[in-house]
């Protein structure tokens, strides 16, 4: 549909309610018919899809591909190949005082669920949750952001064209439609954004008790220790710290590199930078408001520039930039930068560093670039993130089998894979039992025996 209103948006959530009580989306073929189909959207509309986020982002084919497509296609296609399994209800073993007795666990659709999008990633982080939501059997309803109209705008024209519009809908417009959609009767709310917007999300769900699963950000750390390959690390952290201008909520956000290696890694990082990204070209920023607030930090630091610094206004443009010992409570070190800006300090002791990271809010991942076992396993225990990744950065999200999510301030909650698939249902308990045997001695009036009786048995 079109631009909303908050009147339009609550009759689309009563629409989607009322395709859901009719029973059809817990249908096993009918969840795998919208995958495939899902499929198939982002098969044929990929030239609109790659034109769409060149407009909202400055995108080219090949980030758009790594990022939007390629991921959304494999969530739809492992779900599909998963969902028969996944749906079946699991049978678990009954305490000896309730024999003969049987009890399963099934999974059942939580109803409407509402997936409320970022504009950094605007097609993978709306269609990733659709796929746990659809695979799960629920109606949904997606707000895409409209921060990156463009491809809110495709998603709302041609999204419909493929999956069930009964029980899909696509709805466009500012804050004021997200606050009137949450202000309905919804059985799940998925929100991916910021962390201030995380935390009005969950306020605002909270009056209906509405279940979230929040997808935020934070400070992604990284680990450089002594042993390091330098210049696989180098390629690694310019690599995902470039990509979409560094606008990308698992982006590692600032570097601690063990001081006899860190002048090393600067060099071998900026050399990276100026391989993969002209200085003269700059990287696109969405919008004006966040250009100032990146270039406002850059202002502020007290730390020495390494490379780049160069930024142009008209074209909303920064220069992968390397800020070298900032303050470690400037603004550039307390606030998520979301853009080409690394701010990279020196420790000493690898317990240093984890206590670094530690006192400051949990991130949505953080990154350990080591030969060591021994640093490996002390970081990945020390550490509290929604993931650690060893010798590579972002590379998580790819993995089908582990939960992404955050812990703390980086989020709650956790999808991808069977994770969705669970986040997105509802476990049903179940316990059946028969007329008999039926030992009185369960029921009043109890006697001293019975007390007896049902102190050992319970």
């Amino acid at each position: 549909m079109t631009q909303a209103t908050a009147a339009e948006a609550a009759d689309v959530v009563k629409a989607a309610r009322s395709t859901f009580v009719t029973g059809r989306t817990t249908d096993r073929q009918w969840r795998e018919t919208q995958l495939r189909r899902l499929i198939s959207f982002l098969d044929s509309c990929e030239p609109e899809i790659a034109a769409a986020l060149a407009s909202d982002l400055g995108r080219d084919r090949t980030e758009t591909f790594l990022l939007d497509l390629a991921p959304a296609r494999a969530d739809a296609r492992y779900a599909l190949k998963h969902l028969s399994r996944w749906m079946r209800s699991r049978r678990r073993p009954a305490p000896w005082r309730h024999l003969p007795g049987w009890t399963q666990v099934r999974y059942e659709p939580l109803g409407v669920v509402l997936i409320i999008g970022p504009w950094n990633v605007p097609v993978t982080l709306v269609l990733a949750p659709l796929v746990a939501a659809l695979a799960a059997g629920n109606c949904v309803v997606l707000k895409p952001s409209e921060l990156a109209p463009a491809t809110a705008s495709l998603l709302s024209r041609r999204l419909p064209e493929y999956l069930d519009p009964e029980a899909v809908f696509v709805v466009e417009g500012d804050h004021r439609v997200t606050e009137g959609l949450l202000s309905e009767d919804i059985d799940h709310v998925f929100f991916t954004g910021g962390t201030e917007t995380g935390r009005k999300v969950m306020a605002r769900a909270a009056e209906h008790l509405t279940p979230v699963t929040l997808e935020l950000g934070g400070k992604s750390p990284v680990i450089v220790a002594a042993d390091a390959d330098l210049d696989v690390t180098a390629r690694r952290i310019a690599w995902i710290k470039l990509m979409n201008a560094g606008q990308l909520c698992i982006a590692p956000d600032y570097v601690l590199a063990e001081e006899t290696i860190r002048d090393a890694l600067v060099d071998r990082i900026a050399m990276t930078f100026a391989q993969f990204i002209s200085a003269a070209e700059g990287l696109r920023i969405v919008n004006e408001h966040h250009f100032e607030r990146i270039t406002g930090l850059l202002d502020l630091t007290d730390g020495r520039l390494a490379c780049g610094g160069g930024r142009r206004p008209r074209q909303l443009a920064i220069e992968p930039t390397i800020v070298v010992d900032p303050d470690p409570y400037e603004p550039l070190m307390r606030e998520e930068i979301f853009g080409p800006v690394l701010p990279i300090l020196a420790y000493r002791r690898l317990d240093e560093a984890i206590a670094f990271i530690n006192a400051r809010p949990k991130p949505l991942a953080a990154y350990v670039f080591t030969r060591s076992a021994v640093v490996r396993q002390q970081a990945i225990s020390a550490i509290s993130a929604g993931a650690v990744v060893v010798n590579h950065v972002g590379t998580h999200v790819l993995v089908h089998a582990l939960p992404f999510g955050g812990v703390g301030a980086s989020g709650t909650g956790a999808y991808h894979g069977r994770w969705g698939f669970e986040t997105m249902s509802h476990r049903k308990a179940v316990l059946e039992r028969p007329f008999h045997p039926d030992p009185r001695v369960v029921y009043p009036r109890y006697r001293a025996w019975k007390r007896r009786s049902l102190r050992w048995l319970f």
